[in-house]
């Protein structure tokens, strides 16, 4: 990481135990259905084999097909219900930190900031998703 890399950080809690929280982050049958950060995009396709040295990738898309990508990357550590740190296609770090708080469980993550978008814009499209998850990970 350059000096002036920075690292956007963000949060929620989930009221889920830690273990169903671990099975709907990783499991390519879950991460459809939430890896999206607004109701007009949509992730058709994820594959995800979980384990250091593993590869995982998503395609998400606008829903009226104008626009998609491949969001993936590389395994570097995979800790079971509490930690996954991975490298993105394009060389940047992601820490996931998963903490049981009871019934709940907090999820921090922290990414390197791509140079393409904003700070604020990366933070609440990578915090859309994240509530994305919170939301289908609760109605399940």
């Amino acid at each position: 990481m350059e000096e002036n890399d920075q690292v956007i950080i963000i949060e929620v809690i989930v009221n889920a135990p830690i273990e169903k929280i671990f099975d709907f982050w990783t499991k390519p049958e879950h991460i459809v259905n939430w890896s999206y950060a607004s109701d007009d995009w949509h992730t058709p396709t994820a594959e995800n084999d979980l384990r250091k040295g593993g590869k995982f990738s998503s395609r998400m898309e606008a829903k009226d097909g104008s626009m998609g990508f491949d969001f993936g990357g590389v395994y570097d550590e995979v800790i079971q219900n509490k930690y996954i740190e991975y490298t993105l296609g394009d060389g940047r770090k992601v820490k996931i930190n998963f903490t049981r708080k009871g019934d709940q469980t907090e999820i921090t993550e922290s990414f390197e900031a791509e140079n393409a978008n904003s700070l604020e814009m990366q933070k609440a499209g990578w915090q859309a998703i994240l509530n994305n998850f919170k939301k289908y990970t609760e109605a399940q």
